[in-house]
C-alpha cells in the first residue's frame, strides 16, 4: 500500500449554532510545512490544530483553510464607552468651532476605530470536540485521495522496477556471449599484429582471465536483482510513509546499473543499460509523489 502526498479534502458541518467549512490541500514536501488559516474564534486552539494536522498528515506541503460560515444570526457587541468619550469632547468643540449642527456626532462616533467591536466568543469543551470532528472528516478526506493517488503511484512504480528486470534479464544473457566476444577480439589483434606464433598462448590465457575477472558484472546483477526485488516487498508493506526508503533503494539500483554499464564494452549490453537508466529516472520522479 502505497500513499500519495497530494490530496485534497473538505468537511462543513454545524457546531452548536456557528457552522465550519475546512478545506485541506496537501502536495509535496520533503517535511511537514503547514500554512493555516483559521478565524479568531480557534486562535485559542491553533496550537492543538496545528499538532492534529502533523500527526495525521505526516508530510508534505500542507494549505489548511478553516472559515467560519456566517448563519445569519446576531453577534452581540461591545461599546467601548471610555473610548466614545475621549472621542466625543475634541469632536463636540470641533462642531462648536466650524459652527456644525452637533446632533450628528454620534452617528461619527461609532464609526471611530475601536469604539464598537465584536465581542470575543470562544469555543464551548463540548464545541471544541464537535470541531475536531470536522477537523477529522477533512483530513479523512485527504488521506482517502491519498490512497488513491498512490495507488496509480504504486502500479507504474512496480511497471518501472519489472522493465528494469526484464533489461537485467537480457544483460544475463548477453554475459557469457560478450566474454567470448572479448577473448576473440583480443586473441584476433594479437595475431594480427604480433603474429600467432610470437606470443605465449598460456599467459594469454592467464591475462584474459584476470582481464575478464575485472569486467565481470555477475556481482552487480546479483545486488540489482536482490534491490528490485526488496523495492517491491516495501511496495507491498501496509506501512503508509515509505517514500523516502523507496527513493533510497532506487539509488541502489541506479548505482548498479551505472557499474554494469562502466564494466560492458558491449554494444548490446549498453543498450539494455541505457534501458533501465531511463525507466530508473521514471521512477525517481514517481517516487517523489510518495508519502
Amino acid at each position: 500500500m502505497l500513499k500519495s502526498m497530494t490530496g485534497f479534502g473538505r468537511a462543513e458541518k454545524n457546531v452548536g449554532n456557528k457552522t465550519f467549512l475546512v478545506d485541506i490541500k496537501s502536495l509535496n514536501g520533503k517535511q511537514f510545512e503547514l500554512q493555516l488559516r483559521l478565524p479568531s474564534i480557534l486562535k485559542p486552539f491553533e496550537f492543538d490544530i496545528r499538532r492534529i494536522l502533523s500527526g495525521k498528515l505526516s508530510r508534505g506541503s500542507v494549505d489548511c483553510n478553516i472559515s467560519l460560515k456566517d448563519t445569519g444570526n446576531a453577534k452581540p457587541v461591545t461599546i467601548n464607552t471610555d473610548l466614545a468619550k475621549a472621542y466625543y469632547k475634541p469632536l463636540a468643540e470641533l462642531s462648536t468651532t466650524l459652527g456644525l449642527d452637533p446632533s450628528h456626532i454620534l452617528s461619527t462616533l461609532v464609526k471611530l476605530p475601536e469604539v464598537i467591536t465584536p465581542s470575543s466568543e470562544t469555543l464551548t469543551d463540548a464545541e471544541w470536540i464537535d470541531f475536531q470532528n470536522v477537523l477529522g472528516d477533512a483530513i479523512d478526506a485527504l488521506n482517502s485521495h491519498r490512497l488513491n493517488e498512490g495507488a496509480m503511484i504504486e502500479q507504474d512504480l512496480l511497471s518501472r522496477i519489472n522493465n528494469i528486470e526484464s533489461q537485467q534479464a537480457e544483460v544475463i544473457k548477453l554475459e557469457p556471449l560478450r566474454q567470448q566476444k572479448i577473448r576473440e577480439g583480443i586473441t584476433r589483434l594479437l595475431e594480427e599484429n604480433v603474429g600467432k606464433e610470437n606470443y605465449d598462448g598460456n599467459r594469454l590465457e592467464q591475462e584474459l582471465i584476470y582481464y575478464i575477472e575485472k569486467i565481470d558484472i555477475t556481482e552487480e546483477q546479483v545486488r540489482l536483482k536482490n534491490h528490485c526485488s526488496y523495492f517491491k516487498s516495501l511496495l507491498a508493506e501496509n506501512e503508509e510513509a515509505k517514500g523516502k526508503k523507496l527513493s533510497f533503494v532506487l539509488q541502489e539500483i541506479g548505482r548498479e546499473i551505472n557499474t554494469t554499464g562502466s564494466k560492458a564494452y558491449d554494444s548490446t549490453i549498453q543498450k539494455c543499460v541505457v534501458m533501465m537508466k531511463d525507466e530508473l529516472e521514471k521512477a525517481k520522479e514517481q517516487v517523489l509523489n510518495a508519502l
